[in-house]
């Protein structure tokens, strides 16, 4: 969990393209909620994604710490602690989220 944190810090200090995003977050709206394809942040924001996450991943997504990654995906930190986010907690959490309207 701390190699998590540790490497979501370090990752807020990589300069990122965020004006790249900025036309990305339009569709989002539209587009379905998933740990590939969709922020922590957006999931985080979105009280029925979040109310998921903190199903099948409570020491993370409770986390203060957490933020810092709110421009990735699940997919995307998943290899910082392979042993927390499994394949299989986010075949799980991309199941439920399918089952949620985008942008509620």
């Amino acid at each position: 969990m701390l190699k998590l944190l540790a490497a979501c810090a370090a990752l807020t200090l990589v300069p990122t393209a965020v004006s790249a995003q900025a036309p990305a977050a339009a569709s989002a709206a539209a587009a379905p909620l998933s740990t590939a394809g969709t922020s922590i942040g957006d999931l985080l924001d979105n009280p029925d994604a979040k109310a998921v996450l903190l199903k099948h991943l409570p020491e993370i997504a409770a986390n203060d710490q957490i933020a810092m990654a709110r421009g990735m995906t699940l997919r995307d930190i998943q290899q910082f602690a392979p042993g927390d986010i499994t394949d299989d907690k986010l075949t799980a959490i991309d199941a439920d989220l399918a089952n949620l309207k985008a942008g509620k």
